[in-house]
């Protein structure tokens, strides 16, 4: 059984009873589609940011391709992001029309090397999309003098940073826009698909509304295109909204499960995840770092341990990609750490017993390979 698996289970098991209240409550409401669970959770997933606006959306996804869309990004434009995170972030871009751009990633903590941005921009840029990656954000302070200098958009991807802060400041608060997923393995997660994407742009949310709801301002009557049908489903909004109230919580167990692994882990070869600078970082994945990668992957089997990539293959070696011309070699840095990289187990349930048997496993490991 993966660790994934036990994280979703332990965390069903000591929130059961909200949980299936939560369902019990949408069911005997009568409004099973943009209800008041929906209109509930956005209003609290934005007062928790500080912001006015958030509108929830069936994916992580699509929070991105309607938030690209409703800041004007369509076809022939660029958007500058990453290749060292998850499909989805490009995907996005694309569904969007848009031309993604790549720029490499720091090989300390992973995220955007925003010394290679300004180089990317062309007269067809039109947004910046930083990825808060693993559970900690990107330098956004000299992000939004690029952007500004240039007259672009940002659109922060916050789908592994939920409750995450830069200098004090939100992830998703430092942007025009941000998207986040409640896949059921993030920091916020539902028991099924789920996104949103927030603003404090009237008329972004405006776009946002239209764009979710098949282009319709009106019942039945589309206005403008494009339209989607990308709704929040009304049963996870409302476990969102009780699971929202518990989100520091889970970040302070994601916190305590990382200082566990650096106290055991912190006098070996294996490089731990590196907190930047003005970071708090959430720990969504803990994503250590070794040359003999495979081999310790492989040793950890033998322990009953199974242990995941994120990832193993950049965005831009995909064959999927390859119309955006971007050769072996061309992003040397995410290259590299694709080969090195993987994480260990990280769940806010994690109890120190089972995760000592992690450690010592490792250790035991790096003695062998």
């Amino acid at each position: 059984m993966t660790m994934h698996v036990w994280s979703y289970l332990e965390e069903y098991r000591t929130e059961r009873e909200d949980i299936l209240d939560a369902v019990e409550t949408v069911f005997e409401s009568g409004q099973l589609v943009l209800g008041k669970s929906v209109r509930g959770f956005e209003e609290e997933f934005a007062a928790y940011h500080g912001l006015r606006h958030a509108v929830g959306v069936d994916n992580g996804t699509n929070a991105i391709k309607l938030g690209l869309q409703a800041l004007g990004v369509g076809p022939g434009d660029e958007v500058i992001t990453v290749s060292n995170t998850a499909a989805p972030t490009v995907l996005a871009i694309d569904g969007a029309g848009a031309k993604p751009v790549f720029v490499d990633v720091r090989r300390e903590d992973y995220l955007m090397d925003l010394t290679q941005v300004e180089a990317a921009i062309t007269e067809r840029t039109r947004c910046l999309l930083p990825v808060h990656l693993y559970g900690q954000a990107v330098d956004m302070a000299p992000l939004r003098e690029i952007a500004d200098r240039h007259g672009l958009k940002i659109l922060e991807d916050c789908a592994q940073a939920h409750g995450a802060r830069h200098h004090g400041s939100l992830t998703g608060t430092m942007g025009d826009a941000a998207a986040f997923s409640f896949y059921p393995t993030k920091v916020l997660g539902a028991y099924g698909d789920g996104g949103a994407t927030i603003t404090n742009d009237d008329e972004v949310d405006e776009n946002l509304r239209r764009l979710r709801y098949y282009g319709m301002e009106k019942v039945y009557y589309v206005t403008r295109t494009p339209g989607h049908n990308s709704r929040l489903d009304e049963v996870q909004a409302e476990i969102l909204r009780r699971k929202l109230k518990r989100l520091d919580q889970y970040v302070a167990g994601r916190q305590a499960v990382a200082a566990r692994y650096a106290e055991g882990l912190g006098d070996t070869e294996l490089v731990l995840p590196e907190l930047a600078a003005g970071n708090t970082h959430v720990y969504y994945v803990y994503v250590v770092r070794h040359p003999r990668r495979d081999a310790i992957i492989e040793a950890l089997k033998g322990y009953g341990i199974a242990l995941n990539i994120s990832y193993p293959w950049p965005v831009h070696t995909m064959t999927g990609f390859e119309h955006l011309g971007y050769g072996k070699g061309s992003l040397p840095v995410t290259e590299e750490l694709a080969g090195e990289i993987f994480s260990l187990p990280m769940y806010p349930a994690l109890e120190p017993e089972a995760q000592e048997k992690v450690i010592s496993a490792m250790r035991e490991v790096l003695a062998s390979v």
